[in-house]
């Protein structure tokens, strides 16, 4: 029986993790999005950086997404 409380049916680490995954793609959204806006945090500096960190965090958060729909 102490073998079905690790199983993963019963863990809540895989909702976690998505969920994490989900607030690190929502923190570069937010962040890059600012630097294209603004300016702030990194200046500006490099427009082809900020979108492909926009792009990346996008894809971030959908399988975020997608993989805590399936762990439901």
């Amino acid at each position: 029986m102490a073998h079905a409380a690790l199983t993963p049916k019963h863990s809540s680490m895989p909702k976690a993790l998505t969920i994490a995954g989900m607030a690190v793609a929502g923190l570069l959204l937010l962040v890059f999005l600012l630097d294209v806006a603004v300016g702030i945090p990194f200046g500006g500096i490099s427009m082809v950086m900020d979108i492909a960190f926009l792009l990346a965090a996008g894809m971030l958060g959908y399988v975020s997404w997608a993989a805590y729909r399936e762990v439901k």
